[in-house]
C-alpha cells in the first residue's frame, strides 16, 4: 500500500491549515489505497536550518534532522497542505524542505493550497513547483486551491465546499498514478 504523508505546512498556532489538513487526511483514508500519516510542521518544530553539511550529503549532525529524514524517507508520496502568505509559501515550509535532499527524490506530491483571499493560494503552489522539480519530486498534474478559508471554518472544523471532495479525489488519483508509474519503472530497470 502506498504510504502517503499529508503535511500541514503552516506553523502559526491559529492556522486554518490544521482543520483543512485533518479533512484532507480523512478524505485520503476514505479513498483507500493509501496508508495515510498526518504530519504537522508545527509539531515537528524544526529550527532554522542548522546542519553544518549540505543536505545532499545525508550526513546529519542533529537528531531532529535524522528524525525528519526518517519520516520523509518512509513516505512514497506526499500531499502538501500549504497556506499563502504575501503571495508565497511560508519560510518554515521551505526550511523543512531544505533540511533534506535525497529523501524527497522520486516521490509523488500533490498540492492543496489555501488563502483568505480569492486566489486560494495558487500563487504559492506555482512558486513551489520549480523547487519540487529541482528536488526530483513528481508533482501531480492537478492541484486544489481553496479561497476564502476563514469562511470555511466552523465549530466542527473545516466545512468543505460541495465540489472540493471531487477536486481532491482528482489530485489523489494523480498521486496514485505517479506512484504506480514509478513502481513500474523500477521493475523494468
Amino acid at each position: 500500500m502506498t504510504r502517503l504523508h499529508v503535511i500541514s505546512a503552516a506553523t502559526r498556532p491559529t492556522s486554518a491549515g490544521r482543520p483543512l489538513a485533518r479533512w484532507v487526511t480523512e478524505q485520503a483514508r476514505e479513498r483507500g489505497g493509501f496508508d495515510v500519516t498526518s504530519v504537522d510542521l508545527a509539531e515537528i518544530a524544526l529550527p532554522f536550518l542548522d546542519e553544518p553539511e549540505y543536505a545532499s550529503t545525508g550526513n546529519y549532525a542533529h537528531q531532529h534532522t535524522r528524525d525528519w529524514s526518517a519520516l520523509v524517507d518512509s513516505a512514497d508520496a506526499f500531499l502538501f497542505v500549504l497556506p499563502m502568505y504575501n503571495g508565497g509559501f511560508t519560510a518554515p515550509f521551505k526550511n523543512a524542505i531544505d533540511f533534506l535532499y535525497n529523501e524527497w527524490k522520486g516521490k509523488a506530491v500533490g498540492i492543496v493550497s489555501y488563502s483568505a483571499g480569492p486566489t486560494g493560494g495558487a500563487p504559492a503552489a506555482e512558486m513551489l513547483l520549480p523547487i519540487l522539480s529541482r528536488l526530483g519530486m513528481l508533482p501531480a498534474e492537478r492541484s486544489v486551491a481553496i479561497p476564502g478559508i476563514p469562511k470555511l471554518l466552523g465549530p466542527e472544523g473545516f466545512q468543505a465546499p460541495e465540489t472540493l471532495a471531487g477536486e481532491l479525489a482528482g489530485v489523489l488519483d494523480d498521486v496514485a498514478e505517479l506512484v504506480a508509474g514509478r513502481a513500474a519503472e523500477a521493475v523494468t530497470v
